[in-house]
């Protein structure tokens, strides 16, 4: 590797998509509940993008130095990088650059907190100190997918919606469920591959406390809890009726139900993995489009 490729590496580029979707989702949910201001929206974009890189930067630090990612099976969607265990970047400034975006993030978030309002900052802490605690404290007590579904999810969803009027509405809290859930199964599924290298490396996620069969389950149960969250805030009144589009994704999913249910003592198949991200993405996408919808239909 060389120029920006390290870069790109350490901050794991192409999960990167995935604060763009929360962005678009929070951000319908907000206009839904109140005017939309396109100026924050942005602003909650750029702080989010390099708060997530600043997590998966201090994942890549923590995985080579206990030596996770040089026992890991890696694929597209787990196992890192690379790119420390190849010598591109020494991990001294890959630390270097994930506590540069982590302090730019922050910095964007407390501007916007001066802008908006305290409320803000609770969530801000909240997610700061599940980004500070996430690898070397909570993936070691199971508590690493609940943490990850808050902190990549959740949270990030009610923090723009919020930005955009000062204010929660109900729409903001029902967009913000199937959030978690997806961010959660998206970290579930992506630990199975690593299950051996991370029980080396001293964690204990869901796979490694319950077993693969329990965990598969969970994984699944999760999964069919988000479009029942989205169905619910439907019925609610919370979402208007074109954000169930946000369920449509599901049928994605397919592949990761036959592999739960029949196999799961064998490797996730790659078309698994694949389509939990894309199902993650674009339900994300469709939930936020199906808000916006709202107004026109």
């Amino acid at each position: 590797m060389s120029g920006l490729g390290p870069w790109l590496g350490v901050a794991r580029a192409p999960f990167l998509v995935l604060p763009v979707t929360l962005v678009v989702n929070g951000a319908a949910a907000g206009a839904w509940d109140g005017p939309w201001n396109l100026g924050r929206t942005v602003l909650a974009l750029v702080g989010l993008v390099a708060l997530h890189v600043a997590v998966n930067v201090f994942n890549e630090v923590s995985d080579h130095r206990t030596g996770i990612d040089q026992r890991t099976r890696r694929t597209p969607f787990s196992g890192g990088s690379g790119t420390l265990q190849a010598g591109a970047m020494a991990p001294r400034a890959a630390l270097a650059f994930g506590l540069v975006c982590f302090a730019a993030g922050s910095a964007i978030g407390l501007y916007l907190v001066w802008r908006t309002g305290w409320p803000l900052l609770a969530i801000g802490l909240a997610g700061a100190i599940l980004i500070v605690a996430y690898t070397d404290w909570l993936t070691k007590v199971g508590l690493g997918e609940i943490a990850a579904g808050l902190g990549l999810g959740a949270l990030p969803v009610l923090g723009t919606a919020f930005v955009q009027d000062g204010r929660f509405g109900p729409a903001a809290f029902a967009a913000a469920v199937p959030s978690l859930w997806m961010t959660f199964n998206l970290l579930l599924l992506n630990e199975f591959p690593d299950e051996e290298a991370d029980r080396a490396g001293g964690r204990r996620h869901l796979v490694i406390a319950l077993g693969r069969a329990a965990a598969a389950r969970v994984w699944a149960a999760a999964a069919l809890l988000t479009p029942v969250s989205i169905a619910a805030g439907v019925a609610c009144g919370a979402l208007p009726w074109p954000a169930l589009a946000g369920m449509l994704p599901t049928a994605l999913l397919v592949p990761g139900f036959r592999w739960a249910f029949r196999t799961p003592a064998d490797p996730v198949p790659v078309p698994a993995l694949a389509a939990n991200v894309i199902w993650n993405l674009a339900t994300n996408v469709c939930l936020g489009l199906g808000i916006a919808a709202g107004h026109l239909l």
